[in-house]
């Protein structure tokens, strides 16, 4: 029940912040901006305290530490890659084009409307 109230409240403290750039329409853009980011921190915050949320951080660092393992490819490889599938893609659509004349010459053919 507490792990519920906890995740209320943190979209309540969003909804707050969201409403607070609405209610300070008449002041500098700078407060309302960081109204915004109160709100969405102190929404954060609560969420984090709640199990979902120690889970949903906890996928989320596991996830920022497996990206920073991955080996990205140079330029030259991106390069090369991308000049490859260009490549092929012509190829295939030249091909597919070439199957479709084919198959409209043998339906015209078919349907006795000439060549």
């Amino acid at each position: 029940m507490v792990d519920k109230f906890k995740l209320v409240l943190s979209v309540l403290l969003l909804a707050a912040g969201i409403a607070g750039f609405y209610l300070l329409a008449d002041k500098a853009l700078v407060l309302r901006i960081l109204a915004v980011i109160a709100g969405v921190v102190a929404a954060a915050l609560m969420f984090r305290t709640a199990p979902v949320g120690k889970q949903f951080f906890g996928f989320a660092g596991d996830s920022i530490s497996e990206a920073k393992r991955v080996v990205w490819p140079t330029r030259k490889e991106t390069v090369q890659t991308t000049l490859v599938v260009f490549v092929l893609v012509v190829i295939v659509a030249a091909f597919l084009a070439l199957v479709d004349m084919g198959f409209a010459y043998m339906i015209k053919t078919l349907l006795g409307r000439g060549a």
